[in-house]
Order: C-alpha cells, then sequence, then structure tokens
C-alpha cells in the first residue's frame, strides 16, 4: 500500500527551516537566535527525511523515464529495471518515517517527567512490588541517560514503598515513560507464604511531565504552605526537625507533602510536583475537551486501569492494552522494557495515522 503524504506541509517546513537558515545567517541578537537556533535543530531531522525522500523519488523518476525511451540501449535498460525495485523499497521506507515524523507532536513528549509509585492493595506484598517497579524504572531510565532522584519516600514495614516520588531528568524521559501511567498487578508466591500460593496484590504509577514556571503558574495567593515537624514510618528519608513542607493548591484542593532534612528543599522539591501536576490536569482537560484525542490514547491514562500484569511463576508479562504478552519478565524486571515500550508507541502512532486517514 502507497502511503500518502501531505506535501503542502513538508513544503511548508522547508520554507520554515530555508527562512530559519536566512535569519540565522543574518546575526541576530543572541537571545533571538538561541530561539531560532532552537527550532532549525528540531526542523533539521525531518528536513533531512524530505530531502532524503525527494531524491530518491527524483531517482525513480529518472529510472522510469529510462526504461520508457525507445533509444536507451539493452544493457542499460536492464540495469535501471533491476535498479527499480531496490528504490521503490527506499522510497516506501522513507514515506513511513515522514508519516510519523508529520504526526501530530505532544509538547510534553521532549520534557523530564514526575515518577509517582504508590502500593495499592496487598499490604507488605504492594509494597515490595512497589520497591520492584520503582528499580526496574530505575535501571530502565539508567540504559537511556536519564538521571533519576527520588524527592520524597515512604518505606514499606517489609521493604519496598508505600509510597516514593522521583524526578527523572533528560529530553525525551516523558515522551517514553507516558504510557506508564496505571495499575500494575503482579502475581508471585511472597517469600513469607509458607503454602507456596500465589497472591496478587497491585502498585500504581503516575507519569507526569515536568512542569517549568513558564508552563504554569502559581499565584502565591493561590497556595497555603504549613511547617511542621516531620515524624512517623519513613526510616532515613525523614527528620524530626522542624522540616516537614505541606503545599496545599487552594484552588484545586491539591496537597504535597515533603519531609526531607532541608526545609528550604522541601520547600522547592513541593513546588516543582505540586507545578507537575497542575500541568498534568490541565492536559487532562484539554485532553477531554478535545474527546477524540483523548480516545486516540494508548489507554485512557486513567490511573485506576489495570494495564500490565507481572505472572512471576509463568515469568509471564502482559500489556492489556495491546493484547502483548513477553516470556522474559526477569529481564523486564532488570529494566529490559524497550520492546514493550516501543510497541506501545508503535500502536499509538498507528492510531494516530488511523484517525487523520478517517479525517481525510
Amino acid at each position: 500500500m502507497t502511503i500518502e503524504l501531505p506535501r503542502d506541509r513538508m513544503d511548508q517546513v522547508l520554507k520554515r527551516f530555508e527562512m530559519l537558515e536566512a535569519q540565522m545567517a543574518a546575526g541576530p541578537e543572541p537571545d533571538k537566535y538561541v530561539k531560532l537556533a532552537s527550532e532549525y535543530s528540531e526542523l533539521q531531522e525531518i528536513v533531512a527525511g524530505i530531502r532524503d525522500l525527494r531524491t530518491a523519488e527524483a531517482e525513480l523518476a529518472d529510472l522510469k523515464a529510462l526504461l520508457a525511451d525507445r533509444a536507451t540501449d539493452a544493457e542499460m535498460r536492464e540495469l535501471a529495471a533491476a535498479e527499480v525495485p531496490e528504490v521503490e523499497e527506499r522510497i516506501e521506507s522513507l514515506r513511513a518515517s515522514m508519516q510519523i515524523m508529520l504526526l501530530p507532536k505532544d509538547e510534553a513528549d521532549d520534557k523530564s517527567a514526575i515518577l509517582e509509585i504508590r502500593a495499592g492493595t496487598g499490604g507488605d506484598e504492594a509494597a515490595l512490588f512497589a520497591g520492584d517497579l520503582f528499580r526496574m524504572y530505575e535501571r530502565y531510565c539508567a540504559k537511556h541517560g536519564w538521571k533519576v532522584e527520588a524527592v520524597s519516600a515512604s518505606e514499606g514495614e517489609a521493604g519496598g514503598y508505600k509510597e516514593i516520588i522521583a524526578t527523572v531528568s533528560g529530553r525525551g524521559a516523558f515522551a517514553h515513560l507516558k504510557f506508564e501511567s496505571g495499575v500494575h498487578r503482579v502475581q508471585r508466591v511472597p517469600e513469607t507464604e509458607a503454602g507456596g500460593r500465589i497472591h496478587t496484590s497491585a502498585a500504581t504509577v503516575a507519569v507526569l511531565p515536568e512542569a517549568e514556571e513558564v508552563d504554569i503558574e502559581i499565584r502565591n495567593e493561590d497556595i497555603r504552605i504549613d511547617t511542621m515537624r516531620a515524624s512517623g514510618a519513613g526510616g532515613q528519608h525523614v527528620n524530626t526537625t522542624d522540616s516537614a513542607v505541606r503545599i496545599t493548591h487552594i484552588p484545586t484542593g491539591i496537597v504535597v507533602m515533603q519531609a526531607e532534612k532541608s526545609q528550604h528543599q522541601n520547600r522547592a522539591r513541593g513546588m516543582q510536583i505540586l507545578r507537575a501536576r497542575l500541568y498534568d490536569m490541565e492536559r487532562n482537560k484539554a485532553a477531554d475537551e478535545r474527546s477524540e484525542a483523548r480516545r486516540l490514547q494508548v489507554g485512557s491514562g486513567d490511573r485506576s486501569e489495570r494495564i500490565r500484569t507481572y505472572n512471576f511463576p509463568q515469568g509471564r508479562v502482559t500489556d492489556h492494552r495491546i493484547n502483548l504478552t513477553l516470556y522474559k519478565l526477569d529481564r523486564v524486571i532488570e529494566g529490559d522494557l524497550d520492546e514493550i515500550v516501543d510497541a506501545l508507541i508503535s500502536d499509538h502512532h498507528s492510531r494516530l495515522i488511523a484517525a487523520m486517514d478517517g479525517d481525510g
């Protein structure tokens, strides 16, 4: 099947790129140059793709012209005929790549992320599983060169975490982690289970794009900050000085608690998490208003939706949204998530392409 591309959109991209080149060459002010250079670098990959595609299409047209020309000698005709399938295959591959590059882009994709994991049903076993998930994401992120830093944690009594919140810093972190939001379910025999019975427990994952101050404005009069003595469970994560900070966003009722050692750091971290939650709320509201776009997400993004099951006795991991089952749970739990993440992104692209074809 031949992939049809929006030629006018490709022309616009090329014109914009050439205009940016000319403006940068004209020696603008430094701050203007930085903005131009940022957009220029974002367009470079797609422009290279468009140029490669057009070169290949011109090559195919030349080959077909040679074959159609009666004056072409037999040897040249044979060479041209042999080259046509190879060039056609290259064109289809370039068109498929270009189709994905031209899809509507989620403006948050390039951002860093806030990762929140909470133990669900299952008591101690759920907290242990939340710990396993956090380590899985830590290893996955390390492979991609993203830095993971825990900003708040409440430890489980038998290990793991009742709740852990971390920042994942690095370009594109949100794009790769955003489909992890939802309920993750584990089926395994707990170490404390003498009878060998399989227990089912769960943990909830939420992935939010990290918001800059320019993304979301928080007015001083909209927040209330309470400081208090940190106490209770939490091991080394909680200090018993007056350092715990609770930030309440009055218009939405969102509450963020931070209980690390430095009160100043708690406030900064708390504001960082609050900004991310408000930004996520705004994105979801906008997506709900564009109900079609909401429907196109892999799953609904609803954090109460069961998205994946990790079955230890069978060594199986199943993503329920795309009916993908892999029998390599040991590797997945060690952070080898690429096959699952790539399949989710690919499924999302397919849905967007199908929707665009439907609109056309």
